[in-house]
């Protein structure tokens, strides 16, 4: 059985998924490609081999054709598109964020709940990073006694829109580190507080988060836009016994004129090639069987995720500790 997905966005993240859909998982075919612009949708399917393309990203759903589908558009239309997945009865693999109102997300999981099954995969893709899944199996394994610290930073080179905040800093860029973070450490946050510095110049200064969880630890998060050098992210687990830290990835290193380097990549891309694989082939796996993947985000940590940022937000803006005030989780996505 060939799994026929569509992919919904023909943007630099559509594009992505497209080319994994049509070179890297078995099993699957790339139906047609979606986007209000029809001649990027044609750019993308034509690239990869997609049988169509459509400019109706809600008719997408409802098409026979279409087995599963991809959801990669702009972040306002990944709950209203995750809701209309859920109605035609399809799973989906829904970009971050599920949104970034938390009500929305509380929308798209009462509509999942109602459905009495699970069909909504969230692409927190750091899950399937193999630099975070070592840092909690060395949790896991008691090699570091009990986590007591985590230290996180997110660098881009330059942020990607000239109006760029520091509060988009923090519902844009740093859910990521606020998914994967209660991923690592099983646990849920009590509160944010949030702080920039100054720059000396207009460009978007970095937001610098710390986060209490409910089992007494402490998370830093630094989100920098604006960093200059390249991308980079990296993570150190500190325990009573023990750290794990992640190191840049780079495959060579150059040893020339009395110096040593390595380099780093201009984006994401390249850095998590691999996570987007493993995440993917996840998704098609859930499609075939059913069976929700366990590493995967659902509906309830797009909705954690969206709540942090909210109230990351607030802190930020008001300058004090903000409580996480979140619902109880349903017994749904226990």
């Amino acid at each position: 059985m060939t799994i026929r997905i569509a992919v919904i966005g023909a943007g630099v993240m559509g594009a992505d998924h497209a080319r994994i859909v049509a070179e890297d998982l078995p099993g699957a075919s790339l139906q047609l490609v979606c986007d209000m612009d029809e001649a990027r949708a044609r750019t993308v399917a034509d690239t990869f081999g997609a049988l169509d393309i459509s400019t109706d990203p809600e008719g997408v759903a409802a098409r026979k054709d279409v087995d599963a589908i991809i959801v990669a558009s702009p972040d306002a239309t990944h709950a209203p598109l995750s809701k209309a997945c859920i109605a035609a009865g399809k799973r989906v693999l829904c970009e971050k964020p599920l949104s970034q109102a938390s009500a929305n997300c509380i929308a798209v999981m009462e509509a999942e709940q109602k459905s009495g099954a699970k069909f909504v995969q969230l692409g927190f893709m750091r899950r399937y990073d193999r630099s975070y899944e070592e840092i909690k199996r060395a949790l896991a394994d008691g090699r570091l006694g009990r986590p007591l610290i985590m230290h996180n930073f997110h660098r881009n080179v330059e942020t990607p829109a000239a109006d760029f905040t520091g509060a988009m800093a923090i519902t844009n860029s740093a859910p990521h580190e606020f998914d994967v973070v209660r991923y690592v450490l099983s646990t849920e946050y009590a509160s944010i507080s949030a702080f920039q510095p100054k720059r000396s110049d207009a460009r978007v200064a970095p937001v610098f988060m710390v986060l209490e969880t409910v089992d007494g630890q402490l998370v830093n998060i630094e989100i920098n836009n604006n960093a200059a050098y390249g991308y980079d992210v990296r993570a150190e687990l500190i325990g009573e016994r023990g750290t794990v830290a992640m190191n840049n990835v780079a495959y060579t290193r150059i040893d020339s004129a009395l110096t040593q380097s390595t380099s780093y990549d201009s984006d994401w891309r390249t850095r998590y090639a691999d996570a987007y694989r493993r995440q993917n082939r996840d998704f098609l796996r859930f499609v075939m069987t059913g069976e929700f993947p366990a590493t995967a985000a659902n509906c309830w940590d797009g909705y954690c995720a969206a709540i942090v940022a909210e109230a990351g937000v607030k802190a930020l803006h008001e300058g004090r500790r903000v409580p996480v005030q979140m619902i109880a989780k349903p017994e749904f996505y226990a």
